[in-house]
């Protein structure tokens, strides 16, 4: 079954988003680390916060990804991530999305400018995850 593919500045507004609402969920969740962790000159301190706010990007993506296959951004445009097939993410497709997002990020951004030269304007991550970014058509 084919499902209709957003296009690439759809998918790039909708990141911009997407990041706008992140930094939010970041900042309280950073508030509350230091609100625990005080010490913030401590040795641990920066990989220990570091990996909290990995954790917490992980968890705030996943539990969206495996519960409709959305997120509040994905909703406002109209997009849903789903298997190769069309059904919702499990959780482990939903993690092993998120890495590999980060990594392709994290590597100057190549696993999104992928998407200018996929056949199905798919990202990176979405290729090898098995997973894909549709329309809603509703």
């Amino acid at each position: 079954m084919t499902y209709p593919t957003p296009g690439f500045w759809r998918r790039a507004v909708c990141l911009i988003y997407e990041l706008l609402l992140l930094l939010a969920v970041l900042f309280m969740a950073s508030f509350l680390f230091h609100f625990i962790f005080r010490d913030t000159q401590a040795v641990y301190f920066k990989p220990l916060f570091q990996f909290y706010l990995l954790a917490i990007m992980g968890y705030y993506f996943t539990w969206f990804w495996t519960r409709g296959g959305q997120t509040l951004a994905m909703q406002t445009w109209k997009m849903r991530v789903v298997t190769a097939d069309g059904k919702i993410l499990n959780n482990k497709q939903a993690i092993t999305r998120f890495l590999l997002a980060v990594v392709g990020i994290f590597l100057f951004g190549i696993g999104i400018v992928w998407a200018l030269f996929d056949r199905d304007h798919q990202y990176l991550h979405d290729r090898i995850a098995g997973t894909r970014i549709i329309k809603v058509e509703h």
